[in-house]
Parts: structure tokens; sequence; C-alpha cells
């Protein structure tokens, strides 16, 4: 992977003058010198902190508060301002200090890919969802996922990301499901923090968000989420801890909902206390689009920055500190965060400058993403992969696959290029809420690979025809897909336009129908025992009929995994359906709530605590569809020789390969908490917490002795009343295998 030098451009310049000074008399040498003295600041050899430190002192109180604001958002009518056209475009623009050499911030959403791309003139890749990214568990990948993002971002003229969602699947009909990195915190930290890490490392300012408990969509602008501080504190605040540990953000953004009484981004709890208190977290906090509510107690709290106007951060910061409401000290916390943000992620001495984005290379790293994401569910009788010499017809049916594949909505949407590939061309542009299908056509992809193979189209809006031909052919491949979107929720997680009649009848056809599922989240499976395969290829990208083809066919073993727990139905969630608003609250789901807003007693109760995912199903005893961590492969793997050091916190196994295909391995390490240990969650014993995990691959009949480190940070416990991690003393259990139901390695890690 090509890596951009994180040598800044100014000190480059810097030593090339010095380098001239025999050859020009000294004099640009003198130059560089003088400007250097003249703004200390700009010497890439200090310290982010000194450097923003120094900026602080040479600002005005109007400088200082026009960097905690934004200044309107593109293409919304609602939110503009005299210096929205600076957004290039994009969801905001924050104005610099051009006398200092400040840059402005240049902002776009890129949760899967620059949005607007195609509304601005211009082009953008779409990456697997974010869902699918984790559902790899690699943090190479992961890493691919984020340097290209990064690469295109500065390409069109942005310095700053609004990616990096790392919420877990609390609720799996949550809309936003797919931009967040599923239900455990140390794969979904792990996952987001490589990837931002990788972002923010192309010298674009990372963010990472919604901070915190933004685990449903529907009133998002005013739902209150009850949970205990030690729920919370286990489950999404670890996971957005160890995405912050490992990416080093210069951002992250606060969410629309409340929690625990208080918005967000007014949470002193969430913002002070843990995320800069506990956490020591440096950068910035910038509200969501429209999340802020106040002045005075938002700046007290630790909101740094409003976006994307000026309502509360604006004239009303700048009265309240002319009354002495808000200190200067304050303002200058603030400031200071947002300077150091654009020295350490390297804007300043690295500016973007706009490029053609390399297309090839875009389809490239989103088709080994895809490829890595692909989650093998089920394979009756090796349906899959498909071999030539057996299978001389394939029936396509359904889902659009004639043209595309879809995407998820909303502020996540990148544009396909030359539109919504299911609508006419010319017809096809981008809207709010739009199901979009890109041009990446598994019908197409599958004949370039089975040439002498005849596959046909079905589009299944016509059963009786979709089954003649099921019936009259070797294989069907039936193409479903559950869309999903910002601002809105899954009403349920059943496959909508009556497309699971469609798999019942096309199964009753022929017995080797495989179901290739193109979704944002989990969906039940009523037809499943009657399938022969079901494959997941999540929200694929702009390369996914390839990736697919290349699995589907076998010039690639699958080897993801799930991030996030298929349950047999609602019923066996936490929360079987989520409660609808009050009624003088609904319609306000997407739209900005201010201050003057009538109280909102429209809450959930998290009661379920760290019990998240595969975490509650074992808790409670119950079966899932496919579990947590779950994903078969064309080869079989066996495990043996567990042996665990207690001091090092490691885990030592052998893996192995039993089968005749080279294939890759992801290997999963739980851990139990010591009997006794936890009186006032006893029932927190019944669930094993993910604690390492390491993809191995092999080839045929070859093995490997893998070391696995066990994450310490999931072993322990949160105490409310100290406000503190403990690791209580005992023998914890350790348990190694392919996924969270099937360990067949156990062994125990002493702590003293």
């Amino acid at each position: 992977m090509q890596k951009r030098s994180l040598i800044p451009c100014s000190f480059l310049l810097f030593v090339a003058a010095i380098g001239t000074i025999a050859g020009s008399s000294g004099a640009v040498a003198q130059d560089v010198a003088q400007s250097i003295d003249r703004r200390p600041w700009m010497n890439p050899q200090l310290s982010p902190e000194d450097r923003a430190d120094l900026v602080l002192k040479q600002l005005t109180l109007d400088e200082k508060i026009a960097l905690l604001h934004g200044n309107g958002m593109a293409h919304d009518a609602n939110w503009q301002a005299p210096l929205t056209p600076l957004t290039n475009g994009g969801a905001g623009y924050v104005e610099g200090e051009k006398r200092l050499g400040i840059p402005s911030l240049v902002i776009s959403d890129a949760a899967y890919g620059v949005r607007d791309s195609g509304a601005n003139g211009r082009y953008a890749t779409a990456m697997p969802s974010s869902l699918g990214a984790a559902s790899s568990w690699d943090a190479e990948s992961a890493c691919e996922y984020g340097a290209l993002i990064g690469s295109e971002l500065r390409a069109q003229g942005f310095n700053m990301t609004l990616g990096g969602g790392v919420d877990l699947a609390r609720e799996p009909k949550d809309g936003r499901t797919f931009e967040y990195a599923g239900e455990d915190p140390l794969l979904a930290g792990t996952i987001v923090g490589n990837l931002m890490k990788c972002e923010q490392a192309q010298h674009v300012v990372g963010d990472i968000k919604h901070y915190a408990m933004n685990d449903q969509e529907t009133g998002r602008n005013f739902v209150n989420a009850i949970i205990s501080k030690r729920g919370m504190q286990e489950s999404d605040l670890l996971a957005f801890h160890i995405a912050i540990s490992i990416a080093n953000p210069a951002a992250v953004m606060c969410s629309y909902n409340r929690v625990n009484g208080d918005y967000a981004c007014e949470n002193s709890y969430l913002l002070h206390d843990v995320l800069k208190g506990q956490w020591g977290f440096k950068g910035f906090v910038d509200s969501d689009w429209g999340g802020t509510h106040s002045t005075e107690k938002a700046s007290a709290a630790g909101l740094d920055q409003e976006q994307p106007m000026s309502n509360f951060f604006g004239a009303k910061l700048r009265e309240a500190v002319d009354a002495g409401r808000v200190p200067l000290s304050e303002i200058d916390d603030h400031v200071r965060r947002v300077l150091y943000a654009e020295f350490l992620s390297g804007v300043v001495d690295d500016p973007p400058q706009k490029s053609v984005v390399d297309v090839e290379k875009g389809f490239e790293v989103a088709e080994r993403v895809e490829e890595n994401s692909i989650v093998l569910l089920k394979n009756r009788q090796s349906v899959l992969p498909i071999v030539p010499a057996r299978v001389h017809s394939i029936a396509i049916i359904g889902g659009h696959a004639d043209v595309g594949m879809i995407s998820g909505g909303g502020s996540a949407q990148v544009d396909p290029p030359g539109g919504n590939a299911i609508l006419p061309p010319g017809k096809g542009a981008t809207h709010w809420q739009d199901h979009i299908w890109f041009p990446t056509s598994p019908l197409l992809a599958l004949r370039a690979k089975l040439p002498h193979t005849k596959i046909d189209f079905d589009p299944g809006t016509d059963m009786d025809s979709a089954v003649k031909l099921a019936r009259s052919s070797d294989l069907a491949i039936v193409f479903a897909y559950q869309w999903e979107s910002e601002g809105m929720d899954l009403a349920n997680l059943s496959l909508p336009d009556n497309q699971d009649a469609l798999i019942e009848k096309v199964a009753a056809a022929n017995s080797r129908t495989i179901v290739v599922l193109e979704t944002g989240s989990a969906v039940t499976m009523p037809w499943l025992d009657k399938v022969a395969g079901v494959v997941e290829a999540w929200y694929a990208g702009s390369s996914g009929h390839k990736a697919l083809a290349n699995v589907l066919v076998g010039d690639v073993n699958p080897s993801g995994k799930l991030a996030i727990t298929f349950p047999k139905s609602e019923q066996d969630l936490p929360h079987a359906a989520i409660p609808p608003p009050p009624p003088h609250l609904r319609g306000q789901g997407s739209a900005p709530v201010n201050e003057d807003a009538p109280p909102s007693n429209y809450a959930v109760h998290y009661d379920e605590g760290a019990e998240v995912g595969y975490k509650w199903f074992q808790a409670e005893r119950k079966t899932p569809l496919f579990p947590f961590g779950f994903g078969l492969s064309y080869t079989t793997f066996a495990y043996s020789a567990l042996s665990i050091d207690s001091a090092a916190k490691t885990v030592r196994f052998t893996v192995r390969n039993t089968g005749t295909r080279a294939g890759t391995e992801i290997a999963e390490v739980y851990a139990t908490l010591p009997k006794g240990s936890d009186e006032t969650f006893q029932h927190l014993e019944g669930f094993a917490r993910l604690a390492g995990f390491a993809r191995i691959a092999l080839d045929p009949g070859k093995s490997e002795t893998v070391t696995v480190a066990i994450d310490p940070r999931v072993l322990q416990t949160y105490d409310e009343t100290a406000s503190s991690w403990n690791l209580a003393p005992g023998d914890y259990g350790i348990f190694a295998g392919p996924s969270s139901d099937h360990l067949p390695l156990s062994g125990s890690l002493q702590v003293r």
C-alpha cells in the first residue's frame, strides 16, 4: 500500500531552502529563518501542543470564536450563511485565520466514501459498508479503507472527514447499522480505530462519531437513552475508547440524542468527565449537524465547535463572554483544541491540492476489502463454489442483479457514476433517502467468470416467471436486499418487498438455490432450511460485483465472519420493537430541535447494559440464527494445543487447514470473569467477552501456531462508585475457536 509522506511540505521547503545557501548567498535561508521567527508556530519540529499555544496568543476574541462554529452546509436550504459557498459542495466550512497561516476546515461526509461527488461533478469510490469491513476482522483492510477515503477527500479539496462511526449495534433495526462496525467493543474499536488512523495519516482531520449511545434513528434529536454508567462504559464507551486510543483522532463528533437526561453535545459526563478527563482526549468535540442546543451549558460541558451554523457558538457565545457568563479560559481551551487538531493532522503543513481521483486504485481497494468482508453463512452439500463442469445453467433472480447492487442512504450515500443504475440514463440523480443501486452488475460479472455457462436473469416481480426459470436451471441464485438509511429505522428485520415469499417459491422449484444478501444489518430468514446456500455480501461498494463473483466461483475463498448476531426473530432481542415517540414529537426525527422545543418524555431504557449482541444471547440462553463471529469457508480448520501465559496475558494455540483449498481463518479468543468476582452483576458471568483475534492464511494441510494477546480492557469491570476500572483477581476462563458459539479450546488465565 502506498503511504503518504508524513514529512510536512513546509519542512521540506525549509530544508531545500537551507540547502541552497551556498548558491544563493544565504538570502533564501535568511528569508526562511525570518519567516519562522515571525511565525514560530509554522516550525514543524515543534509539537502540535506548542504550536497551538503559540497561535492562541495571537488571536483576538472574534478570531477565536470564528474557529468555534460552522458557516453552513451546501445543498441544504435551512443551513445557509454568507460563507457557505466556500464549503466546496461539502458538509460544512470553518473559517481559518489567513494572516496566521491557519487554514479553513473544508468538511465532507465520508462514512464509506466521499458524499455528494456526483452532485459536484466529481467521482468517489464507494467502499463496502462499515459493517462489511468489520466482518473482515482485518485491521490492514481497515487501514486501506481509510487511506483510500483520505486520499480521495484531499483530491477533491477537503481536509476534514466525517466518517468513523463506532456506535455499537445495540439495536440492529437502527437505520445506520451499516455505517457502524458491529456489536462488540473490541472488534468495532479496532476496525474503526485503524480505519481512522490511516485516513488521518493522509493529512485530513479525522472525526470519530457519534458520541455516544446513538443507537437508533427514531426520534434521534430528542430520544433519551437511559443506561447505567457501568453498562455504558463496558459497551459503547469502551468501543469509542479503543478506537480513539488507536487512531488518536483530531476530532470527536457528539451525537443528537440525550443520554441520561442531557443532550450528548452538552453532556458533562460524556464530554468533560470521560472523553477529556478519563481518556485525556486532546482534540476538539464538534456537534452533529444541528445537534447544539445551548451556549453556556454546552460550552461548560466540553463542546468545542458548533456545526454547521453559529446559532449558539457565534454571537451568543461572544455575548456570554462579554457578560462574564463564559470565562475566557473556556474559550481558549476550545480554540486550543481546534488548533491542536489542525497541527496534529497535518492540514497546516500539507494542505490538500485538488487533483484527479485514482479511479482504478479505488476499484482495486474496494474489491480487496469486499472479498475479505463477504460471509458464507450456509453451504449445503458444497453447492458453492460454482463448478462449471457440473453447472451448465444458472438462473439469476431479483435484486436488480442485472444492472447493479444496492447501497446505504443518508449522509453516508456515495453517488454512483452515471446515477442510480435502476433508472434510465440521465434520470438517476441521487436524492436524500433514495434507494440507490451502483452500476455493479452481478449478472455481468458472473457471465465474465463463466463464459461457457448459460446465465439468464429474471427480475422476480412475476413469481411464476421466476419459478419457471429456476426450475429449468442447474442452479438458482436469488439476490435479496434490505435498504437502510440515516433518518429512519427498520420496522423489523424481515426482507422487504415480498422477497421472503420469492425465495420460498424459488427454493421449492430448485433445491440448489443460493441466496445472496445485500443488507445493512441482520435479517431474519424464514426460508433458511429450504435453500442450499446463503452469502452475506453487505453493501458491497464500487467493485462488489467482481468481489462477489470471485467468491461464488471459488477464485477467492470466503473468510469474513459476522460482526453482528443474526437473531431468529426480533422477539429474541432485548427490544423487540422500537417504541414510537409521543404524538407531539412525531415527525421530528431528522429535524433540528432547538432549546425552545417542548421537553421530551421519549426515552429508551437500555437495561441490558453491557449485554449487547452475542452477550445478550449467551446471558439469556437464547440460540441465534447465526452467532457473532460465524462464517464458513471452502476449506476446514482444526484447533489444538492451547497454552496460556498468565503473566504476559497471551494465548497460544495451533490452527490447521484440514481441507483441500487454501484459506484464511479468523481465530477468536473469548474470556469469562472469575466466578464470584462480580457480586453486583452476577448475571454478567453468563457471557464471554471477545478478548482477542487473529487472521491466519493457510495452505491445505498446513498449520500455524498463533499467539493472541488478551486485551486487558475487556477483562475489567467498571466501578460506578469509584469511577474506575477493576481487574478482579481470580481465574478467568479462556476459550478459543472459530466463532462465539463454537470454542473447542479452553483454559484459564490467572490474575493474582
